[in-house]
């Protein structure tokens, strides 16, 4: 009988380690989309302290990339 109590509980922690993972993995997706980590003024500003001058299109091209990266 004690035996069926430790394998409950061990089934209980897998699927909770198993449903968080996903729950967090969405959570952390979801996040991304609506905040993106780079935008147009911070690849601008980044391009300008390695000594370019971008132009619109280079940042529109960079953007891009980034955002199928992203998919």
């Amino acid at each position: 009988m004690v035996w069926l109590y430790i394998v409950i509980g061990i089934v209980g922690v897998i699927l909770g380690v198993v449903l968080g993972f996903f729950i967090a993995r969405k959570y952390m997706m979801d996040y991304l989309k609506k905040n993106p980590p780079i935008n147009e003024n911070m690849l601008r500003v980044m391009m300008m302290q390695m000594g370019q001058n971008p132009s619109q299109k280079k940042i529109n091209q960079m953007m891009k990339a980034m955002q199928k990266q992203m998919k």
